[in-house]
C-alpha cells in the first residue's frame, strides 16, 4: 500500500533567505532519493503542492501540483488543507492549522525573544500561529539544538515532539565563485563581509558604528543582503565611506567575495541557525562570530568569537586574522571540516524517517528517532 505526503509549497513563492533555502534543499535532496528508490521511499507517494503564485522547482521524482486560488496565509490555511491525502510536510515555520497528520519546521522562536526586530501585524500573527501549530501538528523538526531548547521554553511544544534536523554544506560548496563589477571593487584582504538584514537582532549596527576605526586600520566592510519592509523596521543606521551597501547577491557573486575577503563576521544576537557562518566555512573564509545562541554549535572549534556589545574585540579578532602567522589558513581548513559535518542528504533522511514513524511502520529504522535538543 502507498503511503501519501505532500510538501507545503508556499515556500517557493517567497524571497530567498535562509528559511526558504533550507526547504528548497530537503526538497532537492528528498527528489533525489524519490529517484533512486532509497530506503524509505520505496512505497512512498510524494508531491509538492504549489500556490498560484509560485515558482515550481525542476524535479525528477516529486511530482508538483499548483492549486488555488488565493496565497500567503490565507492559501495555506484554507486551500492547502483541502488538496491534501495523507501528511503534511511545511519547512517554513508555518503550516496549515486544519492538519494534524504534519511534520513541521519551525527554525526559531525569534519573534518572541526579540519581538522589537519585527513588526506588529508579523509579531501577532506568528504569536498566535507558533502554538497553536506546535500543538496542532504531530511532529516538530527544527535547525539546531538551541532552538529545540527555545521551543521547550517558549511552550511551543514538549521535548519529546522535537527532532533536530540542521541545514547542510553541500549547496554552497557547489557554488562557482564569479565575482561581478560591484564585489570585485568591494573584495580584498582588507574587506570584513557582514551578511543580514539591519534587524536590530542582527546587530549589524555593531560593525556600521566601528566604521571610523575600521577605516583607521585600514578595513572596510561589505554589506550583503537588504530588507523587507513588511517585516523589518527601518533601520537607523549611518552610513561612513568604508562601509559598502552591495545588496542581495547571487550564490556565484556570494562565493566570490568570501573568498576574496578578510572574514566573514557575524555579530547576531539570536540564530536559530546561522546559514551564512556555514556557507562561509564551506567556501574557504575565516569566520568571526558571536558566541551567542546556536552559532557556537554551528561553529564549533572554526571560528574566532566576539562578544556582541564590545567593538573592541571585533577589531581584536580582525587584527589576529590580519597579523597572526598561519591563523587564516588553520581557521579556513577547520571551517571546511566543521562544515562537513552538516549534510543536507543526512537531513533529508530524517526526514523520511519521521514519515515512516507516523504512518507507523511495523519495523525499520522509522522507530530509531530520538529528539535532540538542550536541556
Amino acid at each position: 500500500m502507498r503511503r501519501c505526503w505532500a510538501i507545503n509549497g508556499r515556500f517557493l513563492a517567497q524571497p530567498l533567505t535562509g528559511v526558504q533555502r533550507y526547504a528548497f534543499e530537503i526538497v532537492r535532496q528528498l527528489d533525489e532519493l524519490v529517484a533512486a528508490g532509497s530506503g524509505l521511499t520505496t512505497d512512498l507517494d510524494l508531491e509538492l503542492v504549489l500556490p498560484p503564485d509560485a515558482q515550481a522547482p525542476r524535479l525528477v521524482a516529486i511530482r508538483t501540483r499548483r492549486v488555488g486560488p488565493l496565497s500567503g496565509h490565507a492559501w495555506e490555511q484554507t486551500v492547502l488543507p483541502l488538496c491534501l491525502r495523507g501528511g503534511l510536510l511545511s519547512l517554513c515555520n508555518t503550516g496549515p492549522l486544519a492538519i494534524g497528520k504534519q511534520i513541521l519546521c519551525i527554525h526559531d522562536v525569534n519573534t518572541l525573544s526579540h519581538p522589537q526586530s519585527y513588526s506588529l501585524p508579523f509579531r501577532l500573527v506568528y504569536r498566535a500561529l507558533l502554538p497553536a501549530l506546535g500543538g496542532r501538528a504531530a511532529r516538530l523538526a527544527t535547525v539546531s539544538r538551541y532552538s529545540a531548547g527555545e521551543l521547550v521554553r517558549w511552550r511551543i511544544a514538549a521535548a519529546d515532539k522535537i527532532t533536530v534536523i540542521p541545514n547542510g554544506h553541500e549547496h554552497a560548496a557547489r557554488w562557482q565563485p564569479r565575482h561581478s563589477a560591484t564585489t570585485l571593487a568591494a573584495s580584498g584582504r582588507n574587506t570584513i563581509v557582514v551578511v543580514g538584514s539591519k534587524a536590530p537582532h542582527k546587530n549589524m549596527q555593531l560593525i556600521v558604528a566601528m566604521a571610523d576605526r575600521l577605516a583607521e586600520a585600514g578595513l572596510r566592510v561589505a554589506l550583503v543582503g537588504s530588507t523587507d519592509a513588511r517585516v523589518f523596521r527601518p533601520p537607523g543606521a549611518q552610513e561612513a565611506g568604508n562601509i559598502l551597501p552591495l545588496g542581495r547577491l547571487c550564490d556565484e557573486e556570494m562565493a566570490a567575495l568570501l573568498q576574496d575577503c578578510l572574514c566573514l563576521a557575524f555579530p547576531s544576537l539570536v540564530e536559530g541557525f546561522g546559514l551564512p557562518p556555514l556557507e562561509a566555512m564551506a567556501t574557504g573564509c575565516p569566520v568571526v562570530a558571536s558566541p551567542r545562541a546556536s552559532l557556537p554549535e554551528i561553529c564549533g572549534d572554526a571560528a574566532l568569537y566576539a562578544s556582541p556589545h564590545d567593538p573592541q574585540a571585533w577589531l581584536a579578532c580582525f587584527d589576529r586574522l590580519r597579523l597572526e602567522p598561519g591563523l587564516r589558513e588553520t581557521l579556513i581548513a577547520r571551517g571546511k571540516r566543521q562544515a562537513a559535518t552538516f549534510c543536507w542528504l543526512a537531513s533529508a533522511r530524517r526526514y523520511l524517517h519521521i514519515m515512516a514513524l507516523l504512518d507507523a511502520l511495523p519495523a525499520g529504522e522509522g522507530r530509531d528517532i530520538a529528539p535532540q535538543i538542550t536541556a
